[in-house]
């Protein structure tokens, strides 16, 4: 399975740019996937619906599932926060898993950029980001820097560096 991060600050626009390249890159035939990293306290259960009980009792993992879709939770209880590569290893294989977040891990990434949010380039530290996305001229940035308006030609570098067959899916739908 192919990976491939888009990292940025909060407010840079990973998750807008995630939601344009799915159906891009989809379009193209490819099966994607995608892993975000979140801060510390999010929950995607209600209180008062039964898995969210079951959690909250004691259990380390809680699988719910339907005709739709099925999700599965873990509680770390404690414990260390699973790397990425723990988390991809949990994943069903696809031809591309897109990860947003995750800034610190060492795959490739594409830094999202926008100086308008006052925040510094991480590219300038971070040998494994690969090129940045910006909405303005980055001269002092020595990978590629990608019009971050423009998702095809974003597409394109990701499907390029990660070295994926245009149009194959050899992963799961």
């Amino acid at each position: 399975m192919k990976v491939f991060g888009l990292a940025g600050w909060s407010g840079s626009g990973k998750t807008t740019l995630v939601m344009q390249l799915l159906p891009t890159l989809i379009g193209r035939g490819y099966a994607v996937s995608t892993v975000k990293h979140a801060h510390h306290n999010f929950d995607i259960d209600k209180p008062g619906k039964d898995s969210y009980e079951h959690r909250r009792a004691g259990a380390t993992e809680v699988m719910v599932s339907s005709a739709n879709r099925w999700a599965l939770m873990h509680e770390n209880r404690g414990g260390p926060e699973p790397d990425l590569d723990a988390l991809i290893a949990r994943m069903t294989p696809v031809d591309l898993l897109l990860v947003e977040g995750f800034k610190r891990y060492g795959h490739a990434k594409m830094e999202v950029h926008r100086p308008a949010t006052g925040k510094e380039l991480l590219c300038l530290d971070d040998p494994h980001i690969v090129a940045v996305a910006s909405d303005a001229v980055l001269p002092q940035v020595s990978v590629p820097v990608l019009d971050l308006n423009n998702v095809s030609s974003i597409a394109d570098f990701i499907v390029a560096h990660v070295e994926l067959e245009e149009g194959v899916s050899h992963g799961a739908a």
